[in-house]
């Protein structure tokens, strides 16, 4: 099992509509996905699952059927991880339902992570719970991957959902701060990743398992750009231009200086274009935007569209699995 997960300091740059749709493309392609939410704010469980489904996994009181139920034990201090609830969205895909009261979890985490020096064994548990309670869901869904979606910041919550990742693929969109946000992600990456290399080192408990920590920048993906003439307009031709320089500086840490664009750049995984009027079409219908029917509104030139966002999501995901080594599903 492969885990990836989808990560950006910067928010609203698609990040949860890329994990979406890729989650349901890989199931598409015959790969058993586990999607894990571990947001706080649950856009991707929102958009996974209709209202009245989420009342039932979000009650007043406890929540079982959500992540924080399953490491809710350590939260408190009182046990350990339990099986997570999976909800099942079909034959090969499957949710952890994220939660709101996971963001309880941040504070414990943070004080979690220099206490894992003084090899004590409680923070080293609640540091691996969501990496521990995923692990369950995926061999209890028997995932060839798990996707895992996070929000954009660089707190505690995110740095111990990040542990869990093989591979992070960083959503951008073009424009400045998107930049930034390379520069900000870049180091602190570097930075988890070394730190927990050491820190492994030092649990007391043998029989804990630990994640890898590895965390490996798999690539970039560019996304909502608008297109012209089928070449991206100038005001975001000039940053996207710009990415490949600061991806390369900051998140590989290169010394080399290059000057490609993203079309030439091998760590371009993908430049998707704002599919601006199917978006709304596939919030209404409750499906990535790749599967609308003409039942759903998908009539006229927005049949063009569906298939050419089914093969623009397609080759992302070969060059997904392709950069992983990931071998493909057995037919």
């Amino acid at each position: 099992m492969t885990s990836i997960a989808f990560f950006n300091n910067k928010g609203g740059v698609g990040k949860t509509s890329l994990a979406y749709h890729l989650a349901w493309m890989f199931s598409d392609l015959g790969y058993k996905t586990l999607a894990v939410d571990w947001d706080p704010q649950s856009n991707l469980t929102s958009m996974f699952l209709p209202e009245e489904r989420l009342e039932e996994i979000w009650p007043p009181g406890p929540h079982p059927q959500a992540i924080f139920g399953a490491i809710e034990q350590v939260f408190r201090g009182i046990g350990d991880v339990v099986l997570p609830h999976i909800e099942i969205l079909g034959p090969q895909l499957a949710l952890i339902p994220g939660d709101l009261a996971l963001s309880r979890f941040e504070d414990k985490l943070s004080e979690a992570w220099p206490r894992c020096q003084n090899k004590d064994e409680q923070s080293f548990r609640q540091l691996t719970a969501l990496y521990r309670a995923a692990r369950l869901g995926a061999e209890q869904f028997r995932a060839d991957l798990t996707l895992i979606d996070v929000g954009p910041n660089l707190g505690a919550i995110n740095r111990s959902a990040l542990l869990a990742a093989d591979f992070v693929v960083v959503p951008l969109a073009p424009d400045l701060f998107s930049l930034q946000g390379l520069r900000n992600l870049g180091p602190q990456l570097f930075d988890w990743r070394s730190t927990w290399s050491e820190l492994r080192t030092k649990s007391p408990a043998p029989d804990l398992a630990l994640p890898s920590g590895s965390m490996q920048p798999l690539g970039y993906a560019i996304l909502q750009h608008a297109m012209r003439d089928s070449k991206p307009v100038k005001a975001h031709e000039r940053w996207m231009n710009r990415i490949p320089a600061e991806y390369s500086t900051h998140v590989l840490r290169s010394d080399v200086p290059i000057t490609v664009s993203p079309a030439e750049d091998a760590n371009c995984l993908a430049a998707l274009k704002n599919y601006r009027s199917l978006m709304p079409l596939a919030m209404e219908a409750r499906k990535p935007m790749f599967l609308l029917k003409p039942a759903d509104g998908a009539i006229g030139a927005h049949t063009y569209a569906v298939r050419e966002c089914f093969e623009d999501f397609k080759l992302l995901a070969k060059r997904i699995t392709d950069s992983a080594g990931i071998t493909p599903p057995l037919s």
